[in-house]
């Protein structure tokens, strides 16, 4: 069974980078034909797909967000890593990884539990 787990700051000032990490158990980040995505769900919102990484390590991002964000994997630790630089207000969100067979989240079949960030001073 694959499970992911989010992991990073609750609370990030605006202006800065936050940085997320998605350790990943009972299967291996470079399974072939599986995509590795971050999404979130802003408070009232529908969630949003912000990117991936697919097990090449080849990497793929919303191009509403493409330019504030960066995805990279540690494939020794089994892990991989949001960054969304220049965060304001509206960047708070609970922030989930996810497991699918697509770039779409109709295609995600495992979910971490997601994890709440609030950009705020």
């Amino acid at each position: 069974q694959v499970q992911l787990q989010e992991s990073g700051p609750g609370l990030v000032k605006p202006s800065q980078t936050l940085s997320l990490t998605c350790t990943v158990s009972g299967g291996s980040i470079t399974t072939n034909y599986v995509f590795w995505s971050w999404i979130r769900q802003p408070p009232g919102k529908g969630r949003e797909w912000m990117g991936a990484i697919g097990s090449s390590g080849i990497t793929y991002y919303s191009p509403s967000l493409k330019s504030r964000t960066s995805i990279f994997r540690d494939t020794s630790r089994n892990q991989f890593t949001l960054q969304l630089s220049s965060v304001t207000p509206e960047d708070t969100a609970v922030y989930y990884c996810a497991r699918g067979g697509g770039l779409t989240i109709a295609t995600m079949n495992y979910w971490g539990q997601g994890t709440q960030v609030t950009v705020s001073s």
